[in-house]
């Protein structure tokens, strides 16, 4: 199990084509801040049909994409 297995049940379960949340809103999901294992963690959500898109620091906002959007397979 992931560390971040709470978050990626989370965005499999709002079901959407694509959204954005906040690292706040993240934090709030998960308990913690994302940090740089982020990166490498973030391959794991290909398994539930969604992909992490754009990650933007200034803005702190992470954009998640269903891999049917994109035709990307997991």
């Amino acid at each position: 199990m992931s560390k971040y297995d709470p978050l990626w049940s989370f965005v499999q379960h709002r079901g959407e084509k694509s959204f954005v949340m906040t690292f706040d809103e993240v934090r709030d999901v998960l308990g913690f801040e994302i940090d740089h294992s982020f990166l490498t963690f973030k391959k794991e959500l290909l398994g539930r049909g969604y992909r992490v898109g754009k990650i933007s620091l200034k803005a702190r906002t992470v954009s998640f994409e269903s891999t049917e959007l994109t035709g990307d397979e997991p």
